[in-house]
């Protein structure tokens, strides 16, 4: 599965692609596929987001989706040291914050 991610202009937040706009939350993110180049390009140009990057995530069994690389889970998550830290939407979750 591939997804995106950025960081929102006005903010500084991180964001992930939903198929139609940009989301605070990881679990709102859509698997882009092939069309991940042109979806970058279009939205970076739009100036919605900040450096759009394409990532390898998974869906784990409860239905969440989980950035592949360490970097971005905690981009998503928040800090592996920290609960108290973590993202509002992730620590909602439940998920295993272990790496």
């Amino acid at each position: 599965m591939k997804i995106l991610t950025g960081n929102d202009l006005r903010s500084g937040a991180v964001t992930w692609w939903t198929g139609t706009g940009w989301s605070l939350s990881v679990d709102d993110a859509v698997d882009v596929g092939d069309a991940a180049t042109e979806i970058l390009a279009r939205e970076e140009a739009a100036r919605r987001v900040n450096v759009p990057y394409a990532i390898e995530a998974t869906i784990d069994a409860a239905g969440h989706v989980r950035p592949a690389h360490i970097k971005d889970r905690v981009r998503a998550l928040g800090p592996t040291v920290r609960r108290d830290l973590a993202v509002p939407t992730a620590a909602k979750t439940g998920w295993d914050w272990v790496i």
